[in-house]
Order: structure tokens, then sequence, then C-alpha cells
């Protein structure tokens, strides 16, 4: 294996880690965070919305549906639900809506 190709490897190593340790932060956030028992209130399928769109931060509804395995139109209809009951805001990015964990809830 040439350096360059190990270089490469090793950025996308980095990459990957670097993800990883953000995911853990968000998922530490969900367990001890009101919003860990905000979610036990939710009907399962909104929890499961929930928890996912905390977990990774902020997301679209297609971020959300890669995880949950549900179609990208259904998990934007539960994101939109989540908003209007307050439990997350959302913010528009060019022509992609973002869903983000409200601060007070």
């Amino acid at each position: 294996m040439s350096y360059e190709n190990l270089s490469k490897r090793v950025e996308a190593i980095e990459r990957d880690l670097e993800q990883v340790k953000k995911d853990l932060q968000n998922i530490k956030e969900l367990l001890t965070g009101p919003s860990f028992y905000t979610a036990l209130n939710l009907p399962d399928h909104l929890r499961k919305t929930y928890s996912i769109a905390v977990m990774l931060g902020e997301a679209a509804a297609d971020d959300v549906s890669l995880r949950t395995k549900r179609a990208r139109a259904v998990e934007s209809a539960y994101l939109n639900q989540l908003v209007i009951m307050g439990y997350l805001e959302k913010n528009k990015k060019g022509r992609k809506t973002y869903f983000k964990r409200k601060e007070q809830l």
C-alpha cells in the first residue's frame, strides 16, 4: 500500500471517529437531559422519530428516515407533528428543512 493511499485511509478513519464522538455526545445528552424524560411521554411512533432527531443533533427528514427505515414523507410528517407539539424546532437551509430539539420544553 502506498503512502498516499495509507494517508487517505487515515484521514477517512479520523473523519469517522469524529462522527462517532459527536454521536456519542448526542446519545449522552439524550439519556441524561430533559429530552429523555420528554420522550417517555410520546407515543411509540413519535418517540422513535424524536429520539433519533435528538441523537443526530440537527437532522432532515431523510436523515431520520435512513435510521428508522420508514419513508421520508412519513418522517417529515412526524417531525412536523413534533414541531407543532413544541418538542422540536425547524430551520430551513436552502431547500432543506432541518429539525433539532427545542432548547426549553
